[in-house]
């Protein structure tokens, strides 16, 4: 049965699993240096355990997960004996086999995956020695009815479809989400998972998956192993955040793949529709620094690659200077004589465009009659990677679109279409491509096609071989939508929907000028000789080791149930405020200096009515009647707002709008900390804010009397946030010269004077009770967005200036778990007002001794 771990983890799935038997297996031991005994690790056990225990080996390893191994199995039947037995090779047109050329040497990779063969179990034993021993191989076998379940319908039937913009309308267009598929889906890469953990050496191996068959698998990992350095690459397009958002288990999905550490796509577009999913479905907003891409999560960064993957360059030369090869290419030549060939190379596939491609053709040979009888396509059909309805109607259209044409078009010595449909190795297609004038990609939606690469290649030839006369010089025409488009800067690319202008696309790759063919080939070889998959893989695997670089310094746990479950990590210095420390030191103290943000520290930033709760003003009030507290309530709110609000609080200091105004403790008049009192911006910035606000549905503008702030909350989250950018460059042209600071925000854009900050309130704060004879030993500040940080900053620098008592308590405190200059937080509004309340009774029960002390000497 399907172990308990797996019904446990996966109640996502409403727990209607079905009763799938597993055969139970001796596991393959995980190599050890010291003795010790090793089990199996189930979902229950772990619980967010962390990888802290030591190492058992001495070098970094990469451990190669994908949906298939890079292996070829064979049945053989002995002649004499009659009896069969298994032998296994390596599948050299596997890209994961070559991954480890652009690896160090000395680093070991072991690929866990599934066999394309069926492996009966009493044989499923040996053979995972056998690949293990020779190939470092963990085959993970799947029982049948999971496989189909799970590849045959998740996978083929809704992810691949899904993924390449197809949706399921009705049930017989793709078909209604079948949660029995989803279950079987996770049932498989639970089995993946457990083949990781058994060889797995978690602080020093790295992890690195494959592909949308196991994009779930990062949770299972990341429940056993909190420090786990894992990344994961995805070689199919991932679509627009209006089609991913269709998918019933979207979430599931988004929240395992944030479990890896660093996140592949082979295009901007694909990660650029990762991240709007993450935002419009997450609420996560992604960074730019220095040229690499990080989503912040539970103080975790994710890393974001985009690196179209390459061919192996070793293998393509290897394949050119094999005889077959050359014999190939002239037997072709003879066929073709005279001829101008149009190569195609495509699976039998919904997506692959072929279709449209015919019909170009045909409607190129219409309009340029020249080429009728000298220009020929051959359209090479892969086997079909999937099955259904879908691909045999597609394969009918394209066979009966080719007779009717041949037919129409065709005379005797000439077709213009060949079709080939069976089985060509590398080397059999290496002599196609040497041969064709152009190769023609028309995918209407594709993630990483190889075959111009490939294409390119063979044309190139091989330096002093007997090919090396091979034509040097290529053309391409290809897709706008394959992920291989955006580096092949020197192709034609087309619209392949739109069949006439890839009809013209067709008669320009052959008709432009020899010296034209030349260069764009010459660009195209430069590229894709450079970054072959070597070079991808190296590239992946340093971008890998720079995002884990901290993964052993942080302070790691996994929260949440199910598919919600993430790992928290924190800096060692960033620890939570427990109620014992800070009450203790509060109790110790003579001076205290307690500053608290407004929103989102005291008041929930979700809150409609922002008016303070009697509860609030009453703690506050027991804060601010302890003769040695000095409280403030620092803010960005307008002063008129908070002089309202906390009118009861007399003995409560406020400083407004970030602190252009502020009012003392017991003191009614306000003062202004800017020194220029001149607002004449505010009228050249105003009419800029009015106009994003028009074009920005659910924007507004507050007017403050020393600042104007843009709110975009309630706007679409992606078009707000690129509206805010663009306001930022185009105010900051506008107020160049003028002694403003435009600043970005929580879903704000601020304008406001120079030298107004929260950091320049707290500075006078602490130098007014300096001067008073009263330095601060004690020092809360809570807050919660950017603007607080300037606060937590300067405590720092008031201590380093002896402005703050050195024999101090200092509590920096940011609101949310999350990357701060503060060294504590809490985790809501609630946490806040409790913290507060235990301080206010403190306060409280020590006014009230005195006063008993008092009364009883009287």
């Amino acid at each position: 049965m399907i172990s308990r771990s797996y019904a446990n983890l996966l109640d996502l799935a409403n727990g209607n699993f079905p009763a799938m038997e597993e055969p139970r297996r001796k596991m393959i031991s995980r190599t050890m240096t010291v003795p010790g005994v090793l089990t199996e690790l189930d979902d229950e056990q772990a619980r967010s355990i962390s990888s802290d225990a030591a190492s058992t080996v001495l070098a970094d390893r990469l451990i190669v997960v994908a949906n298939q191994l890079p292996i070829k199995a064979t049945r053989r039947v002995d002649d004499t004996t009659n009896e069969s037995s298994w032998s296994f090779s390596w599948d050299e047109n596997s890209l994961y086999k070559h991954i480890k050329d652009g690896l160090p040497e000395e680093m070991e990779v072991i690929y866990i995956g599934s066999l394309k063969a069926d492996i009966d179990v009493s044989e499923q034993d040996d053979v995972s020695q056998i690949l293990l021993e020779r190939f470092k191989c963990v085959p993970a076998f799947i029982p049948p009815e999971v496989y189909d379940k799970s590849y045959n319908g998740f996978c083929k039937q809704y992810l691949w479809p899904l993924f390449h913009y197809r949706l399921p309308f009705s049930a017989s267009h793709g078909g209604r989400f079948d949660r029995s598929l989803w279950e079987a889906y996770v049932a498989a890469n639970k089995i993946f998972s457990q083949k990781v953990i058994e060889v797995i050496n978690p602080d020093d191996d790295y992890v690195w998956i494959h592909d949308y068959h196991l994009m779930v698998l990062p949770t299972f990992l990341r429940r056993h192993f909190n420090r786990l350095r894992m990344g994961f690459f995805l070689h199919s397009p991932f679509p627009s955040s209006e089609i991913y958002r269709t998918l019933p288990v979207r979430e599931e999905i988004l929240k395992a793949l944030l479990n890896a550490d660093l996140l592949g796509f082979h295009t901007f577009d694909y990660a650029r529709h990762f991240l709007s999913c993450c935002s419009r479905m997450l609420g996560l907003e992604y960074q730019s620094k220095r040229g690499y891409i990080g989503l912040e999560y539970y103080g975790r960064t994710i890393g974001i690659k985009i690196m179209p993957s390459g061919i192996h360059m070793g293998q393509m030369e290897s394949v050119l200077r094999q005889p077959d090869k050359l014999t190939k290419v002239r037997e072709l030549e003879l066929e073709f004589a005279g001829k101008t060939v149009l190569l195609g190379v495509d699976d039998l596939d919904t997506f692959k465009g072929v279709n449209f491609k015919i019909l170009a053709m045909e409607q190129m040979l219409k309009l340029h009659r020249i080429w009728l009888g000298n220009a020929v396509l051959v359209q090479i059909l892969n086997p079909a990677r999937g099955k259904g309805r879908h691909v045999e109607e597609i394969e009918a259209e394209i066979r009966t679109c080719t007779a009717r044409i041949n037919q129409e078009l065709g005379f005797p010595g000439y077709t213009p279409i060949v079709l080939i449909d069976k089985p060509l190795s590398l080397t059999e297609k290496a002599a196609y491509y040497t041969i064709s004038e152009a190769a023609i990609v028309t995918a209407i939606r594709d993630g990483m096609n190889l075959t111009p690469y490939e294409y390119v290649v063979c044309r190139q030839g091989i330096s002093g071989s007997d090919g090396s006369n091979s034509p040097q010089k290529s053309m391409l025409v290809v897709s706008e939508f394959v992920g291989c488009s955006p580096s092949l800067s020197g192709a034609i690319r087309v619209n392949p929907w739109n069949v006439e202008s890839t009809a013209e696309a067709m008669y320009d790759a052959i008709s432009v000028s020899d010296f034209e063919k030349q260069i764009r080939h010459e660009k195209h070889y430069k590229y894709v000789s450079s970054h072959d998959v070597a070079y991808w893989s190296r590239s992946f695997f340093q971008d890998l080791e720079r995002t884990c670089a901290d993964h052993f310094r942080l302070r790691c746990w996994g929260i949440g149930l199910s598919f919600g479950f993430r790992v928290v990590a924190l800096d060692p210095m960033f620890r939570k405020l427990t109620a014992d420390v800070i009450m203790d030191a509060y109790g110790r103290s003579q001076n205290r200096a307690i500053l608290l943000d407004y929103d989102g520290t005291v008041m929930p930033q979700a809150s409609i009515d922002k008016f303070p709760s009697a509860n609030v003003i009453s703690i506050i009030n027991r804060l601010c009647n302890d003769p040695n507290n000095t409280v403030f309530v620092v803010s960005g709110r307008g002063k008129e707002d908070l002089a309202k609000w906390f009118a009861p609080c007399e003995k409560l200091g406020i400083a407004a709008e970030h602190g252009f105004f502020l009012r003392w403790p017991g003191n009614k008049e306000w003062e202004t900390s800017a020194q220029n009192a001149n607002f004449g911006w505010m009228h050249m910035a105003e009419p800029v804010m009015s106009l994003y606000t028009e074009s920005t549905d659910g924007s507004y503008i507050e007017r403050k009397e020393s600042a104007l702030v843009w709110h975009f909350q309630d706007a679409d989250t992606s078009f707000g946030s690129a509206q805010a950018k663009e306001m930022l460059d185009h105010l900051e042209n506008v107020l160049a010269n003028e002694p403003v600071v435009v600043k970005s925000g929580q879903y704000i854009v601020e304008v406001k004077p120079q030298g107004v900050t929260k950091g320049l309130v707290a500075e006078k704060i602490f130098t007014s009770m300096f001067k008073d004879k009263k330095q601060a030993d004690f020092v809360l500040c809570v807050g919660d967005d950017r603007s607080d940080e300037d606060m937590f900053v300067m405590i720092g620098d008031s201590i380093k200036a002896g402005i703050i008592s050195h024999n101090k308590s200092v509590f920096a405190c940011t609101v949310g778990q999350k990357p701060s200059k503060a060294e504590y937080y809490l985790d809501d509004t609630i946490e806040v007002i409790n913290m507060l309340e235990n301080l206010g009774d403190i306060s409280l029960s020590d006014h009230s001794e005195e006063e008993e002390d008092s009364g009883s000497s009287f």
